[in-house]
């Protein structure tokens, strides 16, 4: 039986969603902050009716579940769960950091990446990976950290990459030594979250949607005090 995997991510101000079958993938990007309410439900059904499917031929759904901001993240999950629930299906949580390194491996043939999403407030959300047999893997483990204390940390002789809006937000990590800044990687793309959902799958690492849990790494709670954050 072939997969047929939905993958969706909401997490920053990019929206987009993709469809894999067979090794075909169908996926719409848009970069349109604020909106992906409207946005998110639209892409899907396209992408869907293009493949002349429904929800209930699908074999899992796959989530950006986080980090991101925390509206985006909670959009993406509502989501993924009123989809998954309503047509029984496991479910697949990519890392959205993982996305955009595994972006620079595909599209770059990155070796080594750091990732990193703008968080507010004077931190970024970033993570550490390194491409084996095509996969972003993660080397340490994700965090939040302030700007300064990420420039502070030792990378070693290697080459890095990097990619997200960490690094546009927070010039001062660009004096970070042996990396080079991939601009056209800012934001996750569930396009690039397939061979990733397809991994988790194939090593038997769905889960039902019970289990299913956001990951912020910030308590959301300090966000649900900032008047108009996302």
């Amino acid at each position: 039986m072939s997969e047929k995997i939905l993958i969706i991510d909401t997490s920053t101000e990019a929206c987009s969603a993709a469809l894999t079958i067979d090794g075909h993938i169908s996926a719409q990007f848009e970069v349109a902050p604020r909106i992906h309410t409207k946005l998110i439900l639209p892409m899907i059904d396209h992408i869907m009716t293009q493949a002349k499917i429904t929800v209930n031929d699908l074999t899992a759904i796959a989530w950006g579940r986080g980090p991101g901001s925390f509206t985006g993240v909670r959009i993406g999950s509502g989501i993924m769960q009123g989809l998954a629930f309503g047509s029984d299906k496991p479910v697949l949580p990519i890392s959205t950091l993982a996305a955009m390194a595994q972006q620079a491996i595909e599209a770059h043939n990155a070796t080594d990446i750091l990732a990193a999403i703008d968080a507010r407030m004077g931190e970024v959300y970033w993570g550490r990976f390194t491409n084996i047999d095509g996969l972003a893997v993660l080397v340490d483990q994700e965090q939040v950290i302030k700007p300064d204390l990420l420039a502070d940390l030792s990378f070693g002789e290697l080459n890095y990459v990097a990619v997200g809006t960490g690094w546009q937000s927070y010039p001062q990590l660009f004096e970070l030594a042996n990396i080079q800044h991939l601009d056209d990687i800012l934001y996750p793309n569930a396009r690039f979250m397939t061979k990733l959902a397809l991994n988790l799958w194939s090593n038997g690492h769905a889960i039902d949607v019970e289990q299913a849990k956001p990951v912020y790494l910030r308590d959301t709670v300090t966000w649900k005090k900032l008047p108009g954050r996302e």
